[in-house]
């Protein structure tokens, strides 16, 4: 990718949730400032702006990234996933239902990005061990569940996807 002058806006073009997007941004502008401020994607929370916390993780081309740590013009031509692009408030994913059931979430601000992480790991490994599990959620910082209603959640979701699956 060539370098930028500063202070020049460079459009940036890529897949949001299935749908062809574009924005206008300077060439350091975040990923999650792009979704947030000019897509109005807000599930995609920004907490440490460190790539510590995981509240940012979104799917790029279906891996888990940090949109905190991720520069805008980055994703040019990828295919982007949020928490958005999960379900919807009346058609919940199997992961977001089970997330509810399980009371997976208090406040509710490390959720999305839990659950970006969670759902890219459910499709690349259907039955996670235990260890799967918490490694998965080892960078994410969840400050009010304690996170044992996350990982009954993330246990629920993985039966009922595979149930769903022999179906």
């Amino acid at each position: 990718m060539p370098l930028l002058p500063a202070g020049r806006r460079h459009r940036v073009a890529f897949i949001l949730n299935g749908v062809a997007v574009e924005a206008d941004c300077e060439p350091r502008a975040l990923l999650s400032d792009v979704l947030r401020h000019s897509l109005a994607a807000t599930g995609t929370h920004v907490g440490c702006e460190h790539g510590v916390c995981g509240a940012c993780t979104v799917q790029i081309d279906g891996v888990p990234a940090r949109a905190c740590l991720t520069l805008a013009v980055q994703v040019e031509g990828a295919a982007l996933r949020t928490v958005e692009g999960l379900g919807t408030p009346d058609r919940l994913s199997i992961l977001q239902q089970c997330f509810r059931e399980e009371h997976g979430l208090q406040c509710g601000f490390c959720t999305p990005g839990i659950l970006m992480s969670l759902d890219a790991l459910l499709r690349e490994n259907p039955s996670p061990s235990e260890q799967d599990l918490k490694e998965n959620l080892s960078g994410h910082l969840c400050r009010c569940t304690g996170y044992a209603p996350i990982l009954r959640a993330a246990r629920r979701a993985a039966e009922r996807l595979k149930d769903a699956e022999h179906a």
